[in-house]
């Protein structure tokens, strides 16, 4: 067989890495693998026929160097010590242990865990091989070899410096049969990241070659999809539409995943009794490590409809803002968010910008929706966006990167997922983020992971991520930027953009274009504001009526509070009532929050004077039969 002059050219169908390193075996006698290091691999049918193979690491190295002549690999393992491979019980392993025991001189045996001063003499024997025998020598785990790869101890230095030698001394082997040309019999060094090993050992060493090992593309997991089908008695996907349709659905779903974690997922699939066609739920399982999805329950569709009549009582005066809300929560339910992507399994369930004035409900309709769908409120998690204002407010998030102080914690945000991936997640006032921090919102709102400080990437397919935000209230004064303006703005002044009275068409028209100004032009970030699309849900002023109702139900909450607390039945006169509610609605632009404040102020004070200079003995009616005010004092008259 002669070898293709193409780089790889010789083992096509493997993975791109191994032809990589059998096709520089002639030119290199040192390999650094990093990365997915611990996954299965795709690797041809056996020469004797069959279905393509999925091979850990170790395997597949030893089939790609087998057709080019190689005898054995030596594994060195700090735990295990050393190993041969292929360690069968057949000709094809008798064969590898004896070629060892040649180079080596002498049989390796189970215990044999040598020192790095014995293990220098082992990878001589290897690299410089006194027989014509191929072998490759494979260091496991070598980012545990030294403590510090920048602060070494001194056996580690001299391991590492005569390993640098060895790389510049070793020599190639030629032997006959596929291969007759001189190739090196390699030292793989296998580390989770490069920078394991010290610096010097590969900085301009054109001798050894580092390769990173990548995580699966979307065509290696439809391949291995079509592999594992016949755990499901599909022999021939090709022939079954409905199987192939299925395998790709799996394919796709298990975006971010090992083709390690598909046969685990699998195998998960078949415990449960899981279909082909199910596999999908498999793979949320998998991910979220829960098997009760509040999502497929079949009474959240009742309640998302008892919704449309429940929430208005709770977010009043806000009907254009509730029905759009229920609109994609609906969509939420049915698995139809971002269904025009090619691929939206794993973006969140739903995602809300609330923009409007302060004090309106767009706090409280989140809750609402939160106690909706899962039936409580503890499933609502709020971050206040405004202590993310600097750039390493980040770390409270996604945690500490190594090396740091708190890493061992983890963040704040990806616990709180990881916990319970079923959650309802506020950022409230998301505009006071840094911007560096609003990146991380592109990975979650697009693909729905995360991966947080530790390394562990957690997943928000099945959570709701709502953003509030009161950008648009206010805006840049036309023309400030180039000095005082004859209507007597100063430079950088602010003024009121929109205005109780507005129609919601124009409100929304406002608030919409400066959140897109700010994204755009502010922020330079237009491709966040595109993963909201069209879920911004902009929120009215509250309305006279809506006002009256608001300081209805805030005041039956107080009736109701003093009664809890202190067994008093709270009587309030009509004239009361009336003076209240003009005192208290006089301001609509500070909304419910205002109206609450207020109530606060002239009655919830006043009255907790006068109850507290009154004997209280309970189960009594206590009649607010006046109110006055002097200057800023309120006083109540109670019978």
């Amino acid at each position: 067989m002669t070898e293709s002059p193409t780089l790889g050219g010789r083992l096509q169908g493997w993975p791109a890495f191994v032809r990589e390193l059998d096709a520089t075996l002639s030119v290199h006698s040192q390999y650094v693998l990093s990365g997915n290091l611990y996954d299965s691999f795709l690797a041809p049918p056996p020469p004797e026929g069959g279905p393509a193979r999925l091979l850990p690491l170790r395997d597949l190295l030893w089939e790609a160097l087998r057709s080019s002549g190689f005898s054995c690999v030596v594994v060195y393992d700090p735990v295990d010590g050393l190993l041969v491979h292929p360690d069968t019980p057949d000709e094809i392993g008798e064969e590898a242990a004896a070629a060892a025991e040649r180079l080596l001189g002498g049989r390796i045996k189970p215990e044999d865990k040598p020192s790095l001063e014995a293990l220098t003499r082992q990878l001589a024997a290897v690299a410089r091989p006194a027989d014509k025998i191929r072998a490759a020598f494979v260091i496991d785990s070598a980012s545990r070899i030294a403590r510090s790869p920048t602060d070494l101890e001194p056996a580690e230095r001299d391991f590492f410096r005569y390993c640098e030698k060895l790389s510049r001394t070793a020599r190639p082997v030629v032997v006959p049969g596929a291969r007759p040309k001189p190739l090196y019999n390699p030292i793989l060094w296998l580390v989770e990241r490069p920078g394991d090993l010290p610096p010097w050992l590969t900085a301009g060493n054109e001798n050894i070659r580092e390769i990173t090992i990548p995580r699966p593309h979307l065509g290696d997991r439809q391949e291995t999809a079509r592999l594992l089908a016949r755990a499901f008695g599909v022999r021939d996907v090709a022939a079954d539409p409905a199987a192939a349709e299925a395998c790709d659905a799996f394919a796709e779903q298990a975006d971010g995943l090992t083709l390690q974690s598909m046969i685990e997922i699998t195998r998960l699939a078949r415990e449960r009794n899981v279909k082909l066609a199910d596999l999908p739920d498999a793979v949320r399982t998998y991910k979220l490590g829960v098997l009760d999805n509040p999502w497929s329950r079949g009474h959240l569709r009742r309640r998302v409809l008892e919704g449309e009549s429940k929430v208005p009582e709770r977010v009043v005066g806000q009907p254009q803002a509730v029905t759009k809300t229920l609109d994609i929560l609906k969509r939420a339910v049915l698995g139809l968010s971002g269904a025009q992507a090619t691929r939206s399994g794993s973006r969140p369930r739903g995602v809300l910008f609330f923009a409007g004035p302060t004090g309106v409900g767009k706090t409280e309709l989140a809750k609402a929706i939160t106690e909706l769908i899962f039936g409580d409120e503890s499933a609502y998690l709020r971050f206040d966006m405004s202590e993310f204002s600097s750039d390493h407010a980040g770390e409270r998030l996604i945690g500490a990167p190594p090396g740091y102080v708190g890493h061992e914690a983890g963040g704040e945000l990806t616990n709180a997922i990881r916990e319970d991936p079923f959650r309802v997640i506020l950022f409230d006032e998301i505009e006071k983020a840094h911007p560096r921090i609003l990146d991380k919102f592109l990975q979650i709102l697009e693909d729905g992971r995360l991966t947080d400080g530790r390394g562990n990437t957690v997943h928000f397919s099945e959570a709701i991520l709502i953003f509030t935000s009161n950008l648009g209230m206010y805006v840049e004064a036309p023309g400030t930027a180039a000095g005082r303006l004859d209507g007597g703005f100063s430079p950088g002044a602010r003024v009121q953009n929109i205005h109780p009275g507005m129609s919601y068409g124009e409100i929304e028209t406002k608030l919409k274009g400066a959140i897109s100004d700010h994204f755009t032009t502010v922020l330079n970030r237009p491709e966040l504001l595109n993963r909201f699309g069209d879920n911004i849900v902009v929120f009215n002023f509250i309305s006279a009526d809506a006002a009256d109702r608001i300081f209805e139900l805030q005041l039956a909450n107080i009736c109701r509070r003093v009664a809890d607390e202190h067994r008093l039945a709270l009587t309030i006169k009509g004239e009361v009532r009336k003076t209240l509610r003009e005192w208290c609605t006089s301001e609509l632009d500070k909304g419910g929050r205002g109206i609450g404040m207020a109530l606060e102020s002239y009655f919830v004070n006043p009255l907790a004077r006068a109850l507290f200079d009154r004997e209280l003995t309970g189960d009594e009616e206590i009649v607010v039969a006046g109110i006055a005010r002097r200057g800023s004092i309120v006083e109540l008259e109670l019978q």
